[in-house]
C-alpha cells in the first residue's frame, strides 16, 4: 500500500469513527428524552419505574376529582376502563378538565405508586379525542372510545 493510500485510509477511518460517535450520541440522547405513551392498564401491568417520565393517558373517573381548599393541589384517577391510576397535579388545570373528560398528563410515579404530573392537557372538544388515548380505550374496551374516531 502507497503512503498516498495509507493516509486516506486513516482519514476515511477517522470520519466513520468521528459519524458512529455523533449517532451513538445522538441515539442516547434521544432514548432519555423521549416520552412514552402509557395507558392505566399498561402502567398496572408494567410496574413502571418510579421517577421515569411518560405521559399517561385516558378518561378522568366521574366522582375521583378531590381539589384541595387551600392550594391549587388536586387528584383524581385516570381511567381507560380496565385499570386506574391515581394522579396528584398542583397547578392550573385546563378549562376543560372535567370528570368524563380525556386527558393526557405528563409525568412520573412517584415511590407510592401515584402519578405526579407535572402538566395535564385536555381534549379541546367533544368529538376529538387524542389518537393515542382513543386506541387506548379502545383496546380496553371502553364505549366512549368510538368518539375519538375520525371520520
Amino acid at each position: 500500500m502507497t503512503p498516498t493510500r495509507k493516509k486516506r485510509l486513516k482519514v476515511v477511518l477517522l470520519i466513520l469513527l468521528g459519524v458512529g460517535t455523533a449517532v451513538a450520541i445522538a441515539i442516547s440522547a434521544l432514548q432519555e428524552n423521549l416520552l412514552y405513551f402509557v395507558s392505566p392498564t399498561d402502567v398496572v401491568a408494567q410496574k413502571m419505574p418510579a421517577e421515569k417520565q411518560f405521559r399517561l393517558g385516558g378518561l378522568v373517573k366521574d366522582g375521583s376529582v378531590i381539589r384541595a381548599q387551600e392550594s391549587l393541589e388536586i387528584q383524581f384517577v385516570v381511567t381507560d376502563g380496565r385499570a386506574n391510576v391515581a394522579v396528584a397535579f398542583n397547578d392550573i388545570l385546563p378549562d376543560l378538565f372535567r370528570e368524563g373528560q380525556g386527558i393526557i398528563a405528563i409525568g412520573a410515579l412517584d415511590k407510592n405508586g401515584v402519578f405526579q404530573a407535572d402538566e395535564v392537557l385536555a381534549k379541546h372538544d367533544e368529538n376529538y379525542m387524542s389518537p393515542e388515548v382513543a386506541d387506548a380505550l379502545e383496546k380496553a374496551g371502553h364505549p366512549d372510545a368510538q368518539k375519538g374516531k375520525q371520520p
